[in-house]
């Protein structure tokens, strides 16, 4: 078992408990990314979590091709 399948099963489970709850994806999303947030200040410097955001935000477009990867 992954990190990534643990995650993806709770994930799953409080995404279908708040649509049950007549919450939405959004809301439980928002209150999960701020769960990660704190906990990554327990450990890691504000400008290192940045990056890391910064990061995902700059490379999520499904349809685009990181720009390390070659052609």
């Amino acid at each position: 078992m992954y990190a990534s399948d643990i995650a993806q099963r709770h994930f799953v489970a409080a995404v279908d408990e708040a649509e049950t709850a007549g919450l939405g994806h959004e809301a439980v999303c928002r209150a999960l990314l701020n769960l990660i947030l704190s906990k990554y200040l327990e450990t890691r410097p504000v400008s290192d979590i940045q990056a890391e955001l910064r990061f995902l935000a700059e490379n999520c477009d499904p349809d685009t091709d990181f720009m390390f990867m070659r052609p």
